[in-house]
């Protein structure tokens, strides 16, 4: 479920006549909160884990730490009638109901309810998701050390109380001086050119039913138990609809049948989420049918070509609940990667396989001088509940990462880091410490590529120093599902291609799309499309860091070029309502916050406004 950069006006569109406000599968993550609640006073703590080279900090001042996300927060879970007293009070009566009847079943009950007292879902929703999530979060919060206040502050505001279990950390870089910059070397003419086809957030819903009604009251439409649309209104349509709704495998099969025009390709990069949205009523057998069907299609019409893959925040069930690997048991993680490693194994060497099964990450060499490091995002992640329990360096990915950049830059070889949800999303203490590593290795690291938000950005990364020189850039690829009210899409990607001393750098990007007003038309058939070339498109001299940096304060003063750039960030298909200047800003400042809760990195975009007003542009508001 990710984050990004300006809160989603509502859409028009002809076909269901509504109007699209910036629905988001906030249902089953509220009701895991609540769960986490209920189980506030479970006993046997946890004692806390800290994986070797992950050291904690001392408390300090954070201000900007969950602050600024709890209005944001409360819109996405869906806390609309919870104020401070009722918190307090709930999470206090529900203290001492725990204590006379620690129940699991119980405290489902008990959720049940007040999830449909609150309003929190629709009825059928809250019984669905607090069967599907209870077990998990009442696990999680035996080992938790949050009270009532801590919980209500994280809810509500540090006006209802204080929170701060994300206690900062920081991993230990190797002794090595750092190499000074040394920007890439523009590649001869007639180089090679590597031609990268990137997929993420498929998002398959194989109850999806055309006809079916795409304003439904549940938090994903256009399926079996949404009904049919009042008769002013259209139903879903064949190929997938603009609305709160995902793809069906038609779809998908289209979009891979037609890569021709797009490719030959050299791999592909492929950074998950494979389910759809359904979060509230999904089982482990129903992610492992998405992963093997989606799997195989991938296969079937890719053939030969490698794929890498990375882990996305929908694999597992409940969504975003990845533990860490110290935990073990009926909980812990090992039913979905061992079913990935099984999956994936024709596409990754043994020693890949080795971490995947571990911790969802690995590393490997596609081709010589080029080494790929897919990590698993969900260990950053402000979702995974999980993280509860211990955030400091989950599966200890990062001082791994560390280990792998060094032995890249001994070894002289460039390297490519993908994952699913972008760093600039990421808890703060991980975020800020990989973008510690990010500058450290910029002379190594040659790209970074996610996807996750759905849409089309980049997060600019800069120098620690002064924050003020480009070092390195991270592309924020759109999705292949509509969800919500896009255009189907994919990128592909111009590398520097294989040959010794190549840089291994973008070259340029190229987004193709399915216009779903066309593919619906009665008799049409489904034709995907060149929607732009960034460099084209933008006026780019190259795509390098600094090119990006350009392009969004051209963009400040441009209102054209933004709005250029508006249409493009949402695939073809914009909100129908106008992005004035606040928005304006917000988006831009996305681009530039490749560090989470770092209001320091968009002050040139308001040179004359407080810093007050700098941090006004966040929270970044979750799409998906």
């Amino acid at each position: 479920m990710p984050h990004h950069g300006v809160t989603v006006p509502g859409r028009d569109h002809p076909r269901s006549g509504r109007k699209q406000g910036s629905n988001r599968s906030w249902g089953a993550p509220s009701l895991g909160l609540l769960l986490m609640a209920l189980a506030l006073t479970l006993p046997d703590s946890l004692a806390l884990w800290t994986p070797a080279g992950a050291h904690p900090l001392p408390a300090q001042d954070q201000p900007a730490r969950f602050s600024r996300i709890v209005p944001h927060l409360r819109n996405t879970f869906g806390w609309w009638n919870l104020t401070c007293p009722a918190c307090k009070g709930l999470f206090t009566a529900i203290d001492f109901g725990l204590q006379k009847e620690p129940n699991v079943a119980r405290v489902g009950s008990l959720a049940i309810k007040l999830c449909k007292l609150l309003k929190i879902a629709p009825p059928t929703v809250c019984q669905s998701a607090v069967e599907l999530f209870q077990d998990d979060m009442v696990e999680v919060w035996r080992h938790s050390v949050l009270s009532p206040s801590e919980a209500c502050g994280l809810l509500l505001g540090s006006t209802c109380g204080h929170w701060d279990i994300f206690s900062p950390w920081n991993i230990s870089l190797p002794a090595v001086p750092k190499p000074s910059p040394q920007p890439p070397n523009p590649p001869a003419p007639g180089a090679p050119v590597s031609r990268v086809l990137f997929l993420t957030d498929l998002h398959w819903d194989r109850d999806y039913l055309e006809g079916t009604d795409p304003d439904c009251e549940d938090p994903l439409c256009c399926r079996q138990g949404s009904g049919l649309p009042p008769p002013s209104r259209l139903g879903a349509g064949y190929w997938g609809e603009y609305s709160k709704c995902d793809l069906p495998l038609r779809t998908l099969e289209s979009l891979l049948r037609g890569l021709g025009p797009a490719g030959p390709f050299d791999m592909v990069y492929w950074t998950g989420d494979i389910p759809a949205h359904n979060v509230w009523h999904q089982s482990r057998q129903d992610q492992l049918q998405a992963l093997t069907t989606v799997t195989a299609l991938v296969k079937k019409y890719l053939g030969p070509v490698p794929v890498y893959p990375a882990v996305g925040n929908h694999e597992s069930t409940p969504v975003n609940g990845f533990p860490p690997p110290f935990i073990e048991g009926n909980h812990s993680s090992r039913w979905l990667y061992e079913a990935m490693a099984k999956a994936w194994d024709s596409w990754l060497p043994a020693e890949a396989l080795h971490t995947l099964r571990i911790g969802g990450f690995y590393a490997l060499s596609p081709h010589p001088g080029l080494r790929l490091i897919s990590l698993n995002m969900n260990f950053c992640s402000r979702e995974n509940f999980w993280l509860l329990i211990n955030s400091t360096d989950p599966a200890g990915q990062l001082q791994w990462l560390v280990g792998e950049l060094q032995a890249a830059e001994d070894r002289g070889d460039k390297v490519h880091i993908i994952g699913h949800i972008p760093p600039g999303h990421c808890l703060k203490s991980w975020s800020w410490n990989y973008y510690r590593i990010v500058a450290r290795y910029e002379n190594t690291l040659a790209g970074q590529f996610f996807g996750h938000t759905h849409v089309d950005e980049f997060e600019v990364f800069y120098d620690e120093e002064t924050l003020s020189r480009p070092l390195s850039v991270a592309f924020l690829a759109p999705s292949a599902t509509t969800y919500i009210s896009l255009n189907p899409g994919y990128r592909v990607y111009q590398i520097d291609g294989n040959y010794p001393g190549s840089s291994r750098v973008v070259l340029d990007h190229e987004t193709y799309i399915l216009n779903l007003t066309q593919a619906n038309e009665p008799g049409a058939t489904p034709h995907w499309h060149l929607l732009y070339r960034a460099r084209e498109t933008y006026g780019l001299p190259n795509a390098l860091p600094a090119a990006w940096h350009d392009l969004v304060y051209r963009m400040r003063g441009d209102t054209r070029l933004f709005q250029t750039f508006w249409f493009l960030y949402h695939k073809g298909h914009p909100p129908s309502e106008p992005c004035g200047t606040p928005c304006r800003l917000a988006t831009l400042c996305a681009q530039l916050s490749a560090r989470s809760d770092s209001p320091a990195l968009c002050r040139h975009l308001v040179p004359d406004a407080s810093l007050s007003d700098v941090q006004s542009l966040w929270p970044r508001p979750l799409f998906c």
